[in-house]
């Protein structure tokens, strides 16, 4: 086990894809830095928000396999998931917001008036799940940029 991280760190595609993760959330730590001036290091870690750091490294990782190998089965594989990852951040993850948000607001009304729940307001659903079309397409640009300059710039060894 100990002999596949070394192989996976030198890996083009795995550090393809890390840079694709990496650059998103750093972007959007960035950017709530500067927009709200609040520094929020979740914003390192968490899901929602623009670019989508999924789509970013799904989509990083199918261009980084299409530019080392071509339309290969596996290309067409990574092209497969990376849509259904897409989709389900556009859609699924961004309703389940949605509904956490209004369940977070019918705790808090039942809290003031003094109704009993099962959840504080400390233990609120996430609310930040999924991505706008827009943020989607963000983390899609954002990946094949990611992906094309590792592979021109370090993977063919221009830097």
């Amino acid at each position: 086990m100990i002999d596949i991280l070394p192989q996976i760190a030198h890996n083009y595609i795995a550090q393809a894809a890390f840079w694709g993760w990496f650059t998103a959330q750093a972007i959007k730590f960035v950017w709530q830095l500067v927009r709200h001036g609040k520094f929020s290091p979740e914003r390192l870690v968490g899901s929602g928000g623009f670019p989508s750091s999924h789509t970013s490294f799904v989509i990083a990782t199918t261009t980084a396999i299409y530019l080392k190998n071509g339309v290969s089965d596996l290309f067409i594989l990574s092209l497969v998931f990376s849509i259904v990852v897409m989709y389900d951040a556009s859609g699924v993850r961004l309703e389940a917001g949605k509904q956490a948000q209004i369940l977070n607001q019918i705790v808090e009304y039942f809290t003031k008036k003094n109704i009993p729940v099962q959840i504080t307001r400390k233990e609120a659903l996430k609310e930040l799940l999924g991505h706008t079309p827009v943020e989607v397409f963000g983390g899609l640009i954002l990946g094949i940029l990611v992906a094309y300059i590792q592979f021109y710039y370090i993977y063919n060894g221009v830097l």
